[in-house]
């Protein structure tokens, strides 16, 4: 069974970046779908961007299109999410997960969670 462990969350004032890794264990990432979600306090979790199997197509929600970058190492293994241009309303906590459907724009249509990086931005 797949796990997964996202990393590089943390407090950066607005207009910083970050990266988010998500690290897999137990399996290959090779053969699935990628997607970052994110959460914040009393909201629905909600997409933010997916990756295909091979890499070769990307998709994002809106509110971080031409911010975000999402990319895959399946030599590695990892996922990443570079996030620039960081508002206050980025603030959340991201999660990453693994499945079979691609775009993959719904929480249903991944199979592996992992845990959550807490992602804070300050005005």
């Amino acid at each position: 069974q797949v796990q997964l462990v996202e990393s590089g969350g943390g407090l950066v004032q607005a207009g910083g970046s970050l990266r988010l890794s998500c690290a897999a264990s137990g399996g290959t990432l090779s053969s699935y779908n990628m997607g970052w979600f994110r959460q914040a306090p009393g909201k629905e979790r909600e997409f933010v961007a997916s990756i295909s199997w091979s890499g070769g197509s990307t998709s994002y929600t809106d509110f971080v299109k031409d911010r975000f970058i999402i990319s895959r190492d399946n030599a590695k293994t990892t996922l990443y999410l570079q996030m620039n241009s960081l508002k206050p309303e980025d603030t959340a906590v991201y999660y990453c997960a693994a499945g079979s459907i691609y775009p993959g724009r719904t929480p249903g249509s991944y199979v592996y969670w992992g845990h959550g990086a807490q992602v804070t931005v300050s005005s």
